[in-house]
């Protein structure tokens, strides 16, 4: 995947993870997709990722991605930068991340998101 791919991937991802898409996730996750966020146990299947995130969406009120850096390597695709949360009673809490997505036939095959959001 070449740089331009790469960017437009992450762009793509957060433009719908911050808007609590469901359905783009759906489509883009493989059925076997291995899926972890910071501390937690690592998922091994697509339905089990979404209902993971969908549980994570309903914990906050919103966030928003900033992407500072991308790059990619061959099927891999890595970015970080920094997360700004809305919890549930309207205050604010910011967290630096970084997410290595391995891709497969245009697909998210491993998608490991490092952040600590243990403040949320």
């Amino acid at each position: 995947m070449n740089n331009q791919q790469a960017n437009q991937l992450i762009r793509t991802l957060y433009t719908a993870v911050d808007s609590k898409d469901l359905n783009y996730l759906e489509e883009t996750l493989c059925d076997d997709v291995k899926f972890r966020i910071g501390n937690y146990d690592t998922i091994s299947d697509k339905a089990a990722a979404l209902a993971a995130n969908q549980e994570f969406f309903g914990s906050i009120e919103s966030m928003s991605h900033t992407i500072d850096k991308v790059w990619s390597v061959e099927n891999d695709v890595l970015c970080n930068g920094l997360v700004d949360y809305i919890r549930l009673d309207g205050s604010a809490h910011s967290a630096y991340f970084s997410t290595v997505l391995t891709m497969d036939n245009g697909k998210i095959a491993e998608y490991f998101v490092y952040a600590d959001i243990s403040g949320l």
